[in-house]
């Protein structure tokens, strides 16, 4: 029989208070958190561990993790070496309230132009983005299943969401 989980007081402070996705990378953990938290409002450079023996994937004084900020929610990034890559599998949704946005984000994200479709991107370390008007959401979700099928059509048209088209596509279908 499993044992049992220890469940902490609600006012004990612990590392983990919540589940904290954890990003591999092969050595760019903080290169990559650095660039991610000067992208995002609400969002910083938590903490950087270095490493106080010799592991597999480095040694003793290089950077092991860092945990960083992202939008109010709590990430890790590993340095854990070039074992395991990051794969369309995983991605962030960054929901834009406006076209300003979803251009920003897809401009300083997007650096795999082959990877790019229904506003997905891959940035220079791997990671996967959904880059995603929220309006979008609302129109996917219309009773109307043709007002709907429209604006779902639209979108698998499309690289980067261009919210003019996709509201045109959902109401009038051009």
């Amino acid at each position: 029989m499993p044992e049992k989980t220890k469940i902490l007081p609600r006012d004990t402070k612990t590392a983990m208070e919540t589940i904290t996705p954890c990003l591999w990378f092969d050595r760019q953990a903080e290169e990559a958190a650095r660039f991610y938290v000067s992208l995002f409002p609400d969002s910083h450079l938590d903490k950087v561990v270095k490493a106080t023996a010799d592991y597999p994937s480095g040694k003793k004084g290089d950077i092991l993790s860092v945990d960083f900020t992202l939008m109010g929610r709590r990430f890790m990034g590993l340095n854990g070496g070039p074992y395991f890559k990051f794969s369309e599998a995983v991605s962030l949704v960054i929901p834009c309230e406006d076209q300003g946005e979803v251009d920003r984000y897809w401009k300083a994200l997007s650096a795999v132009p082959e990877a790019e479709q229904c506003g997905w991107v891959k940035d220079r370390f791997g990671l996967s983005w959904q880059i995603v008007p929220t309006i979008l959401y609302r129109f996917l979700d219309d009773p109307d299943p043709v007002k709907a099928g429209r604006a779902m059509e639209a979108t698998l048209k499309m690289k980067k969401l261009d919210i003019a088209a996709l509201r045109r596509a959902y109401e009038r279908g051009k």
